[in-house]
């Protein structure tokens, strides 16, 4: 550890930015997801699919500590970043959220100007640069900066659907990640919105690690390098509910062309989910 509240801040040789070591996430007595295990590399997307209550945004969640605020949410295994482990009780969780930011499903942006949802955060953690140049930067990366740099002063909200999410985007790049975690950023946003949202993807994997939730198996094929599949059985004794699983992670062309397992070719084919 470079400091006991952050995690290290050295580079993995071996090109892995998170690994997951037999990774169970559990609310209260039921696991929601079980015994990942899963090496995540730096500077590429990694998508995550599978049908609904695969446990897929349990495991993105946990990639930042984002399930530390769900009651009677716990988690045995390891995840390393870099080799540190985001558990250790030495490790800051907020710092952790720094590092490997988070792009949510529904755009919140901060009710306050477009320029402030970039330097809130970013006066928050500290940043003492020039503060007009980070945000033309933040709001350049995340392709919004044309579409709001005559109205900075305009509150956030006032953005299309598709435009939040990319303000969503900058505010996030505005703190300086390494990571950023995207959990079905599509959903709610109509098709051009979200195509400019993909094109902002390829061009922020030349400097962040992106790691994804998208229910949209197209979307999967456009814009990652590496698919995860998850999938879910009966818990045992007979509770009714279901685990999640990883059943496959790989390039994302073998996924969707040469799956090793007969469930990721029917679940890609559209046979079920």
């Amino acid at each position: 550890m470079a400091n006991p509240s952050s995690p290290s801040r050295s580079k993995n040789p071996d090109g892995t930015s998170i690994s997951l070591e037999n990774v169970t996430i559990s609310y209260g007595n039921c696991e929601a997801v079980k015994n990942v295990y899963c090496e995540i590399p730096r500077g590429k997307v990694t998508a995550l699919i599978g049908p609904s209550g695969c446990g897929k945004s349990t495991v993105l969640r946990a990639l930042n500590r984002m399930n530390d605020l769900i009651d009677g949410c716990t988690l045995k295994g390891r995840v390393l970043f870099e080799g540190s482990d985001l558990y250790d009780p030495k490790v800051d969780p907020v710092e952790v959220r720094r590092r490997i930011g988070m792009v949510f499903q529904q755009p919140n942006p901060f009710p306050k100007s477009i320029y402030e949802n970039i330097a809130f955060g970013a006066r928050i953690n500290g940043y003492t640069g020039n503060m007009n140049e980070l945000v033309e930067k933040s709001l350049r990366q995340a392709a919004v900066w044309d579409e709001c740099k005559d109205k900075l002063s305009d509150s956030g909200c006032s953005l299309s659907g598709g435009q939040q999410q990319r303000l969503c985007i900058a505010r996030t790049i505005a703190t300086e990640p390494e990571v950023i975690l995207m959990d079905e950023p599509c959903s709610a946003l109509d098709p051009i919105s979200t195509l400019k949202i993909e094109e902002t993807i390829h061009e922020l994997k030349k400097r962040f690690t992106i790691i994804i939730v998208t229910h949209n198996m197209q979307q999967a094929l456009r814009v990652s390098d590496m698919t995860a599949f998850y999938n879910a059985e009966a818990q045992e004794g007979g509770s009714g509910g279901k685990v999640g699983y990883l059943v496959e992670f790989n390039d994302t062309d073998r996924i969707f062309n040469s799956p090793a397992q007969k469930a990721t070719q029917d679940y890609v084919s559209g046979r079920f989910g």
